[in-house]
């Protein structure tokens, strides 16, 4: 966990690489008929049930996301409805986002099915931008057969359709991103150097990271595109609209750049429990949920350092999954503010069935207070002290148990001598 001391990796030029309806997409990779027929998935963290993405079938049909189930099929009596299965959407967008780290080491994961690659210093490696951005695509494409890792079997392969990637190319995340949406199924669109503002200005002001209120008003003042928002001045937008409207007119001006920052690949914390009949009972997953944030809390790898992210996940009967994560605005290592908003998520959003196992990890890590630091100044060593503690408390255990001691180093005594047995000896272990 050195890592974290020092700054993450970041990028000006990006590459977007979005796959729309991520989740869908990897639903119709399992089932084939899906994409012939109008279908949807339902939300995972609604408290009822309403539907979360719509095939372009569907919404053909009038279906759209936030819908409930019966107005859904009162509009499309033939629509297909998928129980949503989060863990697996997690580890298929895991297999993309290590695919394309073996083309970049700067990845920065956005959201499921949206991540940036930064692409700075990578044209001795692969040339101009048409070369990264088919070294992109390519990455990808191993991703969907499995091929990028050796280990890897065809049944942990990313199956996405091909034509279901759009890439873009520019200065910055949000040109990047604008580049993406406008990119035609399976392509890439690049933005030139120089060119940002001149291919921004004729974009919708709705590709801003906007509010409905917020694009409301812009369109009430006849804004509807970044050129004209960005030739007024910038005071008076941010007379109207604060802070936030600064970062819109720049953003439309092509005046600012959101660097590329990549993730810093933590090591995470995990442990599970298997439930030796599911559990659907609110009362005990709380309980394990705490028990087992207990144990992460334990591991020898967390000493020193304060947990900043945490995820749970529950495998649930026929097959389905349920997930919950969380990033703590104030890291801690207190049980208790590390469990608030999992149990929140949990009180909120249940499992939509019977748990059958439940795992806690933790993802992501900020350095202790000073105090700690001080006697663990880079993870490594916070990683070996909590390491001889455990070792030291599990042999006083096995002696205490079983009334002598049981572990033993082996020492080289005689390494000269032809009788094997006197070449080695046993001493007593000693963490």
């Amino acid at each position: 966990m050195d890592r974290y001391l020092s700054p993450p990796p970041t990028s000006c030029v990006a590459v977007c690489v979005w796959i729309p309806l991520f989740a869908l997409r990897c639903e119709e990779a399992q089932r084939s008929e899906l994409a012939s027929q109008p279908s949807a998935l339902l939300a995972p963290d609604a408290s009822r049930r309403v539907v979360w993405q719509v095939s372009p079938l569907a919404r053909q049909a009038g279906v759209r996301p936030g819908m409930t189930v019966s107005q859904a099929i009162g509009l499309c009596p033939a629509l297909r409805l998928c129980e949503p299965d989060p863990v697996h959407y997690d580890e298929r967008f895991a297999l993309l986002l290590a695919a394309l780290a073996r083309v970049s080491p700067v990845v920065e994961p956005a959201e499921l099915g949206l991540a940036y690659v930064g692409t700075d210093g990578l044209e001795g490696l692969y040339g101009g931008p048409e070369q990264i951005v088919e070294a992109i695509k390519r990455g990808m494409r191993n991703a969907e057969r499995g091929t990028f890792d050796p280990a890897s079997s065809s049944s942990s392969a990313f199956r996405v359709p091909r034509s279901a990637f759009r890439v873009g190319w520019g200065k910055g995340k949000f040109v990047a991103w604008v580049a993406a949406t406008r990119a035609k199924p399976g392509g890439a669109l690049i933005v030139p150097p120089g060119e940002e503002g001149k291919f921004l200005a004729a974009q919708p002001v709705a590709v801003l990271p906007l509010d409905p209120d917020a694009h409301r008003r812009l369109r009430q003042l006849g804004l509807r595109t970044l050129g004209q928002l960005a030739a007024l001045p910038e005071e008076a937008i941010v007379s109207q609209f604060g802070r936030a409207g600064r970062r819109w007119w720049r953003l439309a001006a092509g005046a600012t750049a959101e660097p590329v920052v990549g993730r810093v690949l933590p090591e995470p914390i995990s442990v599970s429990l298997t439930f030796f009949t599911p559990v659907a009972d609110r009362e005990m997953l709380v309980l394990a949920l705490e028990r087992l944030i207990e144990r992460a809390l334990r591991h020898p790898r967390r000493t020193g350092w304060r947990v900043q992210a945490v995820r749970a996940r529950a495998e649930l009967e026929r097959a389905a999954s349920w997930l919950a994560a969380a990033t703590l605005k104030d890291p801690s290592a207190d049980r208790d503010h590390i469990a608030a908003p999992l149990k929140t998520r949990l009180a909120q959003a249940p499992p939509a069935g019977a748990v059958e196992r439940l795992v806690v990890e933790f993802t992501a890590f900020a350095p202790g207070t000073a105090e700690l630091q001080l006697f663990a100044r880079d993870a490594g060593a916070a990683a070996r002290a909590g390491q001889r503690r455990a070792l030291r408390s599990a042999v006083q255990e096995i002696t205490l148990r079983l009334k002598r001691p049981m572990l033993h180093h082996v020492i080289e005594v005689q390494p000269w001598s032809r009788l094997p047995e006197r070449r080695y000896a046993l001493i007593d272990y000693e963490p």
